[in-house]
């Protein structure tokens, strides 16, 4: 008989297999779950007609010509002095200072007629100008 004492292997926990398993269980839930889409309610957005919407009485449509003119609204200014047309725009600003100042300025227009526009606006008590555009043909695509 045979009374050697036998040497006791202590377990070894492998862990690598385990968290293999774990990975590819993760990834299988990841895929195959589906999210809710709080995105698929059913709008009815209202319609916009611009037909209406093209009487805007906040504004006040100024026009400074080639030559240095000023046209507010449909009426052409005579004078061209700062106090004239001051005087139009308080006329034509139908909102009073809560009215947008909009300038269609010609491309070949004084700077100095576009800054008499400003300085109209501001002593008319009007903030709020803005500038009209208008898109080349080369920049259309």
């Amino acid at each position: 008989m045979n009374f050697r004492p036998r040497r006791t292997e202590e377990p070894e926990i492998n862990l690598i297999p385990f968290i293999d398993v774990l990975l590819v269980v993760l990834i299988f839930l990841m895929l195959s779950t589906t999210y809710s889409r709080f995105t698929e309610l059913q709008l009815t957005l209202p319609v916009a007609d611009v037909e209406q919407q093209r009487d805007r009485p906040r504004e006040v449509l100024i026009a400074v010509t080639a030559e240095g003119n000023y046209v507010i609204g449909k009426q052409a200014l005579a004078d061209r002095s700062v106090d004239a047309v001051a005087a139009g725009l308080r006329a034509a600003a139908k909102a009073g200072s809560d009215s947008i100042v909009i300038i269609n300025a010609d491309a070949a227009a004084p700077h100095q007629a576009v800054v008499t526009v400003m300085e109209a606006a501001r002593r008319a008590s009007l903030s709020q100008i803005t500038f009209a555009t208008q898109t080349s043909a080369g920049a259309k695509r």
